[in-house]
Order: C-alpha cells, then sequence, then structure tokens
C-alpha cells in the first residue's frame, strides 16, 4: 500500500488534453506552453492538480498512447525544457502535475521494437511478448507477423502498430511465455522505472497509468501484477516517496493493494459507472437508476477498506462528453455529486463549461468515436472559440460548429453558469473537511429508480447529508437525524419535517448534520 500524501486530501484533478488545450504557436495544436499560460484559469476554477494526457515522441496513431521516446516532449507540443517550466510554474501556485504513463506497451516506431525485431539476439529481443513461431499466432491475444526478419509474432495491445511489452507471465503455458521474473520481464519493469526517475526528478509529481492492471499475462486474479506495482512501489518510496499514482484498473482493492494512491471507476467493466451519465436513460438524465452503481461501489468501498482512494471523473478522452446526456441543469446536478464524494474528482477539460460532444466527426489520430469528445477547448468567441489563431481548417480537431457554443469567458461572466456552479462546488468541499477526498460515506438512499441519491459524508466530529434528485418528483427522505445548517442548494428549498426532508425535483443540497 502507499503512504500517504497530503496534498492528495484536498486535491480536485484538472484532465487536459494537450493537442486540444491552447495553442500558442499557431500551427492548430494545443501546447506546453498553453497549458502554463492556462494555469490561473485552472486555479481560479478551484482545480489545483493536473493530469495530462501523453506528451511525449510518438507517431501519434493513437494520439500519443503510442510512445516512441517516453523521455522526450514531441516536438509539436515543445521541449523538455517547457514540461519543466510547467512544472516549476504550477507549484509556484501550490498546483501539482500527473504525467500520463503507458507502459504497457510502445509504438512499434519505438527503437525498442526496432532492435527487438532483429533476427539476431540483443538486450532488445525480449523486451516485447514474441512467440516463437510466426505461424503461432500467441492465442488469446492479437498479434503482428511477418514484419521483419525475425522468426515470430509479437503480441499487440489494442491497435496493430502498439506492441506489448513483455512483464512475463504470472502462469506460463507456453515455451514462449516468459516468467515475471525472466531477463527479458524485469529488463521491462526497470526500463519503466528509469522513465518514471528521469520525470520525477525533473519535477514531476506522479504518474496516472494507462490499463496499469493489464501488465502480467495469464494473471486472472492479478497477483502477478499487484506483486509488480507492490515492487515499482518500495522503488519511489526510496527514492521519491511522495510520487503519487493513479491507476487506470477499475478493480480498487487489487490496484490499491498494488500501491496506487488512487484508482479510476471506468466506463468499462462493472463499476456501473455509466448508469450515471452515459446510458440509454441515466440517473443524471433524470429518469435512470443509480442502485446497481452504489452497490458495486460499495463493495469496491469496503474492499479497499479506506486504504485508498476511489476517483469518479466527470469523462475523460476515451468517453462521450457529459453533455451529450446530461443537458441543462442537471449537469449541475452531476457535479453535485462528483464533489461531494470521497476520492480525487477529476474534471474533463470543458466539461465545467458544458462542452458538448461534436458530432459525426472523422477519425483523428486513432480516435475514432472518441474524437468528438476531444475537440478545442472553447475559451471565449473569437476566432476559433479563442483556441488557436491557426486557419480553422488547420486545427487538430474541428471546433463544435454551434454559433451557440459554451465558452469559459462567457461562462465566468454568468454568476448562473455552470463554471460558476462547480467553482462554488469545489469551495463548498475545501471548506468541509467531511467533504474532502478521504471522508467517509454511508448511503441512506441508493438512487434506485423514482428516488434520489442520498449519503452521509463525515469525519472526524464533522457530519454532512447530501441528497441529489435528478428526477422532477419531490422525495421525502426519512432520517433520524437533526438537520442543521444548510450549506449548498441548487433548486427548491427542502421541507424540514421532524425525521424527514421533503427533497424538490431537480435539486440538490448540502446539509451539516
Amino acid at each position: 500500500m502507499s503512504g500517504r500524501v497530503q496534498w492528495l486530501e484536498e486535491a480536485v484533478f484538472y484532465e487536459i488534453y494537450p493537442q486540444s488545450f491552447k495553442d500558442t504557436d499557431g500551427d492548430g495544436i494545443g501546447n506546453i506552453r498553453g497549458i502554463t499560460e492556462k494555469l490561473p484559469y485552472i486555479k481560479e476554477l478551484g482545480c489545483n492538480a493536473l493530469w495530462l494526457n501523453p506528451c511525449f515522441e510518438s507517431p501519434f496513431g493513437d494520439a500519443g498512447y503510442d510512445v516512441s521516446d517516453y523521455r522526450k516532449v514531441a516536438p509539436r507540443y515543445g521541449t523538455n525544457a517547457d514540461l519543466e517550466e510547467l512544472f516549476e510554474e504550477a507549484h509556484r501556485l501550490d498546483m501539482h502535475v500527473l504525467l500520463d504513463l503507458v507502459p504497457g506497451h510502445t509504438s512499434w516506431e519505438h527503437p525498442w521494437f526496432k532492435e527487438s525485431m532483429k533476427a539476431e539476439k540483443n538486450e532488445y529481443t525480449d523486451r516485447y511478448i514474441w512467440t516463437d513461431s510466426v505461424w503461432d499466432s500467441a492465442d488469446g491475444y492479437a498479434s503482428l507477423r511477418g514484419i521483419s526478419e525475425r522468426d515470430g509474432s509479437c503480441v499487440v495491445n489494442f491497435f496493430t502498430h502498439q506492441p506489448a511489452l513483455n512483464y512475463g507471465f504470472y502462469k506460463p503455458e507456453r515455451p514462449w511465455q516468459q516468467a515475471m521474473d525472466s531477463e527479458g520481464a524485469m529488463a521491462s519493469r526497470n526500463a519503466m522505472k528509469e522513465v518514471m526517475e528521469f520525470w520525477l526528478s525533473k519535477g514531476c509529481d506522479g504518474f496516472r497509468v494507462d490499463m496499469a492492471g493489464s501488465l502480467v499475462k495469464n494473471d486472472e486474479d492479478g497477483k502477478g501484477t499487484i506483486a509488480l506495482w507492490q515492487d515499482v512501489r518500495r522503488f519511489l518510496d526510496q527514492r521519491f516517496p511522495e510520487a503519487v499514482l493513479v491507476s487506470e484498473w477499475g478493480e480498487p482493492d487489487k490496484s490499491i493493494e498494488g500501491g496506487f494512491h488512487m484508482d479510476f471507476l471506468l466506463h468499462f467493466g462493472p463499476s456501473h459507472y455509466n448508469d450515471l451519465f452515459r446510458c440509454e436513460k441515466p440517473f443524471f438524465g433524470g429518469n435512470g437508476d443509480a442502485s446497481v452503481f452504489v452497490k458495486k461501489y460499495l463493495e469496491s468501498y469496503e474492499k479497499a477498506a479506506g486504504r485508498g482512494l476511489i476517483c469518479i471523473p466527470s469523462g475523460n478522452h476515451d468517453m462521450d462528453r457529459l453533455a451529450r446526456t446530461v443537458k441543462d441543469g442537471n449537469a449541475k446536478l452531476a457535479f453535485a455529486f462528483l464533489l461531494s464524494m470521497p476520492g480525487a474528482p477529476f474534471i474533463y477539460y470543458g466539461d465545467e463549461i458544458g462542452m458538448r460532444y461534436v458530432e459525426n466527426l472523422t477519425s483523428v489520430e486513432g480516435g475514432y468515436g472518441r474524437t468528438g469528445a476531444r475537440s478545442p477547448m472553447q475559451w471565449d468567441r473569437s476566432e476559433n472559440a479563442g483556441f488557436s489563431t491557426a486557419p480553422a481548417e488547420k486545427l487538430y480537431i474541428p471546433l463544435d460548429p454551434d454559433e451557440a457554443r459554451p465558452d469559459a469567458e462567457s461562462q465566468i461572466k454568468d454568476p448562473d453558469s455552470l463554471w460558476n456552479e462547480v467553482r462554488k462546488l469545489i469551495g463548498i468541499r475545501r471548506a468541509h473537511k467531511a467533504l474532502m477526498n478521504p471522508g467517509g460515506i454511508e448511503f441512506v438512499c441508493n438512487g434506485a429508480a423514482g428516488k434520489p441519491l442520498a449519503y452521509y459524508r463525515f469525519r472526524d466530529d464533522e457530519k454532512i447529508l447530501a441528497v441529489i434528485n435528478p428526477g422532477a418528483e419531490e422525495y421525502t427522505l426519512k432520517t433520524e437525524l437533526k438537520p442543521g445548517e444548510l450549506i449548498y442548494l441548487f433548486g427548491e428549498e427542502p421541507v424540514m419535517r421532524d425525521g424527514a426532508v421533503e427533497v424538490k425535483g431537480r435539486s440538490a443540497l448540502f446539509m451539516t448534520i
């Protein structure tokens, strides 16, 4: 298990997709200096930590998740010095920065893979997972074959151009499946430690780890992968004990045992996260059911046993925009939930202003259906929404074409905007220790069809009741505890009675108990 890092207790993260955030050199692609320029905006919103999607050198077949040099910022984003300057400025503003680490695979253009393809044995021969024969297709895995003089097929993750790095097999079953402690598997592990050390020494505060639970193969129960990350954590504790690790795993009991501080609830897998935001009848659409989500959340929460944080993001670069299914005032209700739950909240850039999914776009850099959620940030009502001075046809991804598209400048000026509601909610969260990331939770209403979500948040001697009702009908919530001060309200004021709170439709409230 990872050690305590004090700043995480109050962390509210802002996820930045570098390509689409702010372009300062007019080439139509966002860059590191653009992120640095906009740090005051992020801080004014209330976020004090950043997660940057991959910004390393890449052929960009998968938007940077196909790395060709882990130690070099992609030239289109700037230089390593630009990234170091971002770290320094963030720290000056009392903010922290996590980089996106992609340990499971590289681009097929990575020098390691080019060496691994050679017929003669070398130090990179076993850096990737190869079968013994080009005719052996690596049952259960997608693979590349017939691409080099080397005999064998190479296992890939996701896209064809992403060969899988070798971290070994928990239960080797074929001659070509190497053990976790084999020379090749350990070389991959040590190489990733060196990458982490490189960026931590330059001021990075830690890493969000892409598909952290997938490294060791034939590892059904995750025991091998947990052991691998425990080894990485021991390495970090010796050199960088404050280094934060956030996992894309979706099983908090496993990732936190492995040494991660936090784990994401994923939009796929068993969490039922999308029951809330992205399904035919999402709970925050006003007519859904959150009860299965609550059941699964509590299972994960109990397994984690208070040792780490479970993160619920507003969205990310792999999902539809929140605004595609959660409309108008219900977005404020969704943020009331996101910013009153335990764990560190993650806000995907633009969700704080209600940016929309841009429909019917041609895939850009491996985005496919995700491309519409990666459009440029809408800063103001000037040319290209203030994202770039490049001609519109040169933008990385086309803008939302609607002239009424939301923008940050307009929303900052509007006291009733989503942006100002999010800012208010973050401020309330920070003002109450029970609402902060490590605080406990007890559900008193599970959001079943026709019912609100209601839960107590508590820490030390403070206890707060949060009730979020996205449905149109009012609901009477029974409570044995005496209501105190109303510290947040969206919608109509509730009616208080002895032992009950009558919550109006499409409303949210937090009150001390």
